[in-house]
């Protein structure tokens, strides 16, 4: 086999992030002091998320690099040996992965053609004969709150409480009955709608998760996965309606992705922004841009690549506030139209944020999610399941959160969380990216996530510990 010097490439749309979770059901882990991997974590963390890099791909298997978070890459050496570095070659530190009807992969390391193996703990690739040792289950290192999309209609999954169905027949996830958590627990994932029931293997919506509504997921770089029972039936959109039922021939995957669409009638826009970027993109129903023109007016006639549709945002204790390309700010007239006049914002130039198609959030932090545990009272941000946080909208921008016992949130003078709460308080929600949010707490101070487990309010700044995934 011929080697070249290996070269760094950037990333694809099939590329994917997952854990690999082993036989012993534990996680293929890079361990800092040591620079070494083993497989002894129990839960998914930076330290467990991989990134397959796809460099060939076919229907059954693909030739991938696995690359953690902080950029170096997963590479098996001549004596067996796994370690974490750079590659020195083209095909150093190259896998075959197999995608097994188990839903589990097998990695082979293409230049010894040894399978990636654990024992427990260390992780090593010594053989040659496949076992149920090499087997791994690749959990998606998704934010748990979804949306279900069918490429083969080209429609999004709609949970239906009347019916107690759910259909594939939305052509926008506007409504938050699209939304979806995806519960991970034992090695199946339980589907949970907007209203809190889950779909069951009987194709119905029921109270309580149980046997009756555990899938296996099949996964694939690209970001298809496809949903079974276990005994040969996969989920997928079926007759004329498009019922989200267990069958034996499907005709297509479902793609997950995390919820970030606000698509809506009218009155309402989509949210589209570069995470590295103050200046946001505002999309109307008809599926164009508001834009400014000429006389300052502003219109919903843009397209995405003109730069008059790029406005600038600031925000104000969750009020935005929008400058546009001329530098001018967005306010409303006295004839009840869009301007961009101002020089200078004021009242007449904030506008409140409403969320169309999220009832609750579930955030996720640098440590893991907002949750509440059994060892401490107050709220924790690195568990490995979120706690859903209903939003009860107070006024523009304004929310109160309520935890699911029908609570509210109460915050100490230490700035720290209770789910608890007899009142409800004020929190301010300032959105800050594709799917990323802040949240300003009732004491003034930024909510964020701390390395002690401990959910604080405590900065005036946002930092990165502010930034909330939702």
């Amino acid at each position: 086999m011929n080697e070249v010097e290996w070269m760094p490439r950037q990333p694809k749309a099939e590329d994917l992030r997952v854990g690999l979770i082993s036989w012993a059901g534990s996680y293929l882990t890079f361990e800092t002091y040591k620079n070494t991997v083993t497989a002894t974590a129990k839960g998914l963390g930076r330290r467990q998320t991989w990134e397959i890099l796809v460099s060939n791909k076919h229907d059954t298997q693909a030739v991938v690099r696995l690359r953690g978070l902080q950029g170096f890459y997963l590479l098996c050496e001549a004596d067996g040996s796994l370690c974490y570095g750079r590659p020195r070659t083209s095909h150093h530190g190259c896998f075959l992965i197999r995608f097994h009807r188990s839903g589990k992969w097998t990695l082979q390391c293409i230049i010894s053609g040894r399978y990636l193996e654990s024992d427990g703990e260390d992780v090593f690739c010594t053989s040659r004969a496949l076992s149920a040792y090499h087997m791994w289950t690749p959990r998606p290192a998704l934010h748990v709150h979804v949306i279900l999309y069918s490429p083969l209609n080209h429609c999004y999954a709609r949970a239906d409480p009347t019916m107690g169905r759910v259909w594939v027949d939305a052509p926008v996830p506007c409504l938050k009955e699209c939304g979806f958590l995806l519960h991970f627990q034992d090695g199946c994932y339980h589907l949970e709608t907007s209203a809190h029931t889950f779909l069951s293997h009987l194709d119905r919506l029921v109270s309580q998760p149980s046997t009756q509504t555990a899938f296996h997921m099949q996964v694939r770089p690209g970001g298809l996965v496809a949903l079974s029972d276990g005994e040969g039936g996969m989920l997928y959109p079926q007759g004329t309606r498009r019922l989200l039922s267990l069958g034996s021939n499907p005709h297509g995957d479902v793609e997950v992705c995390a919820a970030s669409e606000h698509v809506t009638p009218m009155s309402l826009f989509q949210f589209e922004c570069d995470n590295k970027s103050p200046t946001l993109q505002l999309r109307s129903a008809n599926g164009c841009y508001l834009a400014q023109r000429r006389h300052r007016r502003v219109m919903a006639d843009g397209h995405q690549l003109e730069s008059e549709t790029f406005f600038r945002m600031h925000w104000n204790c969750g009020r935005i506030i929008l400058q546009s390309p001329s530098g001018r700010f967005l306010g409303i007239a006295a004839n009840g139209l869009l301007m961009a006049s101002a020089t200078i914002p004021g009242p007449n130039e904030e506008f409140g944020i409403r969320l169309a198609n999220r009832p609750f959030l579930a955030l996720r932090g640098r440590y893991g999610y907002v949750g509440t545990s059994s060892e401490h009272d107050l709220l924790q941000c690195n568990m490995d399941q979120p706690d859903c946080i209903h939003l009860l909208p107070c006024r523009q921008g304004i929310y109160h959160f309520q935890a699911q016992d029908g609570s509210f949130w109460s915050i100490t003078s230490f700035g720290t969380f209770r789910p608890w709460g007899k009142f409800a308080l004020n929190f301010g929600i300032e959105l800050q990216g594709s799917n990323l949010l802040t949240v300003l707490a009732p004491n003034g101070f930024y909510m964020r996530s701390d390395r002690s487990g401990t959910l604080l309010a405590d900065s005036e700044d946002i930092t990165k510990e502010c930034i909330w995934e939702f």
